[in-house]
């Protein structure tokens, strides 16, 4: 499946997210998701940004596990149906405006806890889509810069 078309799929999920179980699960998958976007760069990219794109694979499985949570059992992970990545630029975008959506979601989960337990996991969860962030913002960097030598995205 197209990353775009994952990308929706997620923010809608995200979207219709009510209960604080959900969106940690839904924050889970958007992580899950960028480490399925970062390895499908890493080895069907350009040569220039697969360093970029590695980066970003790890740190989306490493922001996975910061949230401990097992994957979701019913409809699994949406990120292993990832295949292509028809525009680069446009998923891209499409996932650092969904990993700022799902931090804007945790600040209010961390918010409304009275669990202090739930509230640093959610704070933990806002500092790994911001870092993940910055990996996709590198990554778009490296596109652009290929961009500008004359290389195809």
């Amino acid at each position: 499946m197209d990353a775009m078309r994952l990308i929706g799929a997620t923010r809608s999920a995200l979207a219709q997210a009510g209960a604080v179980q959900d969106i940690v699960i839904e924050a889970w998958q958007i992580q899950a998701l960028a480490a399925a976007v970062g390895s499908h760069f890493a080895a069907h990219g350009p040569f220039e940004v697969r360093a970029a794109a590695g980066s970003l694979s790890e740190v989306g499985v490493r922001a996975s596990g910061a949230l401990r949570q097992t994957p979701p059992r019913a409809g699994g992970i949406r990120a292993a149906q990832l295949t292509e990545v028809r525009d680069p630029w446009g998923a891209l975008r499409a996932l650092c405006v969904l990993l700022g959506e799902v931090g804007i979601a945790l600040v209010g989960v961390a918010c409304a806890s009275d669990e202090d337990a739930l509230y640093w996991q959610c704070i933990e969860a806002i500092d790994a889509a911001d870092e993940t962030s910055d990996r996709v913002r590198c990554l778009q960097r490296r596109l652009a810069l290929r961009a500008e030598e004359g290389g195809a995205a």
